[in-house]
């Protein structure tokens, strides 16, 4: 009887690009626990110096890496590019945000002798990586990990695992052997298993929120592994006074439909004062006809490619007729060109007048528009929801941007800018059903070493000055 495989299936053409047979749980946490204290023992130079190896390697690889991810995503090449670079850039980011976060300190105390801060790995961190950026949000994990003593294992997302498995090539090329970055291959079933395991000390999820919701529950009794957990958002887009509405439109248009709509920060909600929506839908409506949605290689290349499955992109449209049925009016129809391909247009529609909106993300190129009279209640609007992990602000001034800042529920906030694409030398994580408060990005050195204080002498000295009887 042959093994249950995972196969992976380009979103663009149906074909099948890659499949394996599923790994063996108690076999991969085994190699990596045998494999974790030699690695933890290697000075952290040489971790360093193993992870900028690993740099080189995807910069050699970066034409296969990068056309690997657009087959296996849709997303156009253009756009695999640029995550090909994000993966090099994160080995200088992490290695100075490994300094800042987590650098040694020692205090002089006298007779008290020295009190010293250090910082020590967790041991088996497992890495569950999402198909959207299904390099770059793993390796955002990876990295920091590795560089901290851990050892990894990287379950990719089971509709991505070929980008997966050529990034852990670079890792064991660079020198980094492939029990400490260890490469496996599974379903939701085995990433249940690995959260479970007593051998992990540490899981690094992107993903879902019910995904993530479920780790959490799972380990709720086990307060001892830790959890870092970065999931998605119903993002607020807010637009109030503006001489500039194409450039608003613009904004909106990167925030709503850039990747297919399927990036957690993509904008889910445009919230718009109503002297400004005439003109800003009427700008959105003339942009988004000009938007090319083809595969990934097409010329003239293509703003976006097609969601990831048929699955995805059925639910798109369903629940863009749901919005229809209750209350929405259509501003641009989400249309799928090929029955069989999981192509969309991007859609469009107004719901200011629906009076039960759904808090979920949809996550795909469906905008929801709502009108709103004024700040106060837009602002009020864009809280209105349990996710919390990006909102922009379009226009007004500096004062107004001070005010949205102060009374927004997010992990990122935006000014004129989309609420996508944040920097990888900040912090990048929400709040609510978004994340657990262990932001990724420049903080990741934070989940991925825990400190430990001591105070230290050279010899033993002590006295006993009160509450002994005279010998």
């Amino acid at each position: 009887m042959s093994k249950p495989e995972i196969v992976s299936y380009e979103p663009a053409t149906g074909k099948e690009l890659w499949r394996s047979p599923i790994g063996d749980v108690e076999a991969a946490v085994e190699t990596a626990r045998r494999a974790w204290p030699a690695w933890a023992a290697q000075p952290l130079a040489t971790r360093i110096e193993l992870v900028r190896r690993f740099a080189n390697e995807v910069r050699k690889e970066s034409d296969r890496l990068a056309e690997t991810i657009s087959r296996e995503t849709g997303k156009p090449l253009w756009e695999a590019r640029t995550e090909v670079e994000s993966v090099v850039a994160k080995v200088d980011i992490s290695v100075s945000a490994y300094a800042d976060r987590t650098g040694q300190k020692k205090l002089d105390s006298a007779l008290q002798g020295t009190a010293a801060v250090r910082h020590k790995p967790h041991g088996v961190m497992v890495v569950l990586g999402p198909y959207n950026f299904p390099a770059h949000l793993p390796n955002g994990h990876i990295v920091p990990a590795l560089i901290a003593g851990n050892a990894v294992i990287f379950k990719p997302s089971e509709k991505t695992p070929a980008t997966g498995e050529l990034l852990m090539q670079c890792f064991n090329r660079a020198g980094i052997s492939a029990a400490v970055a260890q490469f496996f291959v599974g379903g939701p079933e085995e990433g249940k298993q690995l959260v479970a395991h007593r051998g992990v000390d540490g899981i690094l999820f992107t993903g879902s929120a019910q995904a993530g919701i479920a780790i959490n529950k799972r380990l709720a009794a086990n307060p001892g592994k830790i959890v870092a957990l970065e999931m998605g958002g119903n993002n607020p887009i807010v637009v109030i006074d503006t001489p500039k509405v194409s450039d608003a439109a613009t904004l909106i248009i990167q925030s709503a439909f850039t990747s297919a709509g399927q990036r957690c920060t993509a904008a889910r909600r445009l919230i718009v004062k109503e002297s400004m929506y005439g003109a800003i839908v009427d700008e959105m409506k003339a942009m988004t006809t000009r938007i090319i949605v083809d595969e990934p290689f097409a010329d003239p290349a293509p703003f976006m490619g097609p969601v990831i499955d048929n699955d995805a992109a059925h639910q798109m449209v369903e629940s863009f007729l749901y919005f229809l049925s209750n209350g929405g009016k259509a501003i641009r129809h989400m249309t799928r060109p090929s029955d069989d391909l999981p192509f969309l247009t991007p859609g469009i529609i107004d719901t200011t007048d629906m009076a039960d909106r759904p808090d979920v993300e949809l996550f795909g190129p469906l905008l929801q528009v709502i009108k709103v009279k004024d700040f106060d209640v837009a602002i009020a609007e864009a809280n209105r929801t349990r996710f919390g992990l990006s909102a922009s602000l379009i226009g007004g001034s500096p004062q107004d941007y001070n005010r949205f800042w102060a009374n927004i529920r997010a992990g990122i906030i935006n000014w004129n800018r989309p609420t996508n694409g944040a920097s990888s030398k900040a912090p990048f994580g929400g709040l609510g059903l978004s994340g657990n408060h262990r932001p990724a990005a420049y903080y990741a050195a934070d989940y991925c070493a825990y400190p430990v204080a001591s105070t230290e002498m050279d010899q033993p000295r002590a006295t006993i000055g009160v509450g002994l009887a005279n010998s």
